[in-house]
């Protein structure tokens, strides 16, 4: 079994059905180093250990320090992948409203349904030798379809060798960011508008247009029995209406608010902020069934510009779609 410092690199190991970082630990599994210095790195960081590559710190070393040998510089696309990913992750709401999400290896995905009446949603009594109630799962009329997100990374090596890999993942979180916001604003869509299957959210209305109170949104709230409003997404001017309910500026309900500024609604949902809410927009939804997100892979960078030809024009993206679990589950309030 070869070990961390003894592993041919090449770019063949993206060409796979799983991604680099896998292949790598089949090559070298982690469980080996287990009681060991290099305990509780991946097998990545190992490689990275290997070619003495300092990616962060105020010692972080320059771009072209992957380029030295053709081992190290099959590492570099790992790297943008990685700090990509770190900047989807640090700017991604969406574990805050996603129920499941499931990876898939193609551009559409046939999601599953159940569409259920009040009468379903309760669990009766059943006598002995009675009919039990059924619960029908089918598949969706149509298809969801997927789409690619990303950013075209231009620079030349030469233009870029000696920058510090810190602040060039800055860059990279950014592109990360991006994608990160898009998927949100993708996901905020299908909420509203479906996935394309007739499912929809239903609209509601404020008692008194352009203005939001309590009493709307404990209506809002209790129309999603048996579901349970656990999660607003809000535009920019109705998260600032809600902010400044009198109930909310009550001490015992604002008090996250005020010592960490996370943001709590005086009926208990988790509330967030986001541009990609048209104005005077409130989304309401049960995270824990409302909304499905489907990927094909992981963050994809173009592996061949990277090592080959040291950057130039290399395209980084990440492919995402989103269809409704159960249509009810979310609903829409404008003011």
């Amino acid at each position: 079994m070869a070990t961390f410092d003894t592993l041919r690199l090449e770019k063949g190991l993206y060409n796979t059905s799983s991604s680099f970082s896998q292949e790598l630990e089949k090559l070298d599994p982690s469980e080996n180093y287990k009681g060991t210095q290099l305990e509780g790195l991946d097998a990545f960081q190992r490689q990275l250990k290997r070619f003495d590559i300092k990616v962060s710190g105020p010692k972080s070393d320059t771009i072209e320090k992957f380029f030295r040998t053709s081992d190290s510089s099959a590492l570099f696309p790992e790297y943008v992948s990685r700090a990509v990913r770190q900047g989807m992750q640090e700017a991604d709401v969406l574990p805050r409203i996603i129920a499941s999400t499931t990876n898939i290896n193609a551009l559409d995905y046939r999601a599953i349904t159940s569409s259920l009446t009040d009468e379903d949603k309760e669990l009766v009594r059943v006598g002995e030798g009675a009919y039990i109630p059924e619960t029908t799962i089918k598949t969706q009329d149509n298809l969801v379809s997927l789409k690619k997100r990303g950013r075209m990374l231009v620079a030349s090596y030469e233009a870029i060798r000696f920058q510090h890999l810190d602040v060039f993942t800055v860059t990279l979180k950014q592109i990360g960011a991006y994608i990160a916001r898009a998927q949100l604003k993708d996901a905020i869509a299908t909420l509203i508008g479906g996935d394309g299957n007739d499912n929809a959210a239903e609209v509601y209305n404020v008692e008194t247009a352009g203005t939001l109170t309590y009493s709307d949104l404990v209506d809002f709230w209790n129309a999603f029995s048996p579901y349970e409003m656990n999660t607003i997404v809000a535009s920019a001017d109705v998260t600032a209406q809600m902010l400044k309910l009198p109930e909310f500026r009550d001490a015992t309900a604002s008090l996250d608010f005020h010592a960490t500024g996370k943001m709590i609604t005086p009926v208990g949902a988790d509330l967030i902020k986001s541009n990609a809410v048209d104005s005077g927009v409130l989304i309401g939804l049960d995270k824990t069934c409302a909304l499905e997100m489907v990927t094909a892979g992981d963050v994809m960078t173009e592996y061949d510009k990277l090592i080959d030809r040291q950057l130039e024009r290399a395209a980084i993206t990440s492919i995402a779609g989103f269809s409704k679990i159960f249509t009810d589950a979310s609903k829409v309030l404008e003011v």
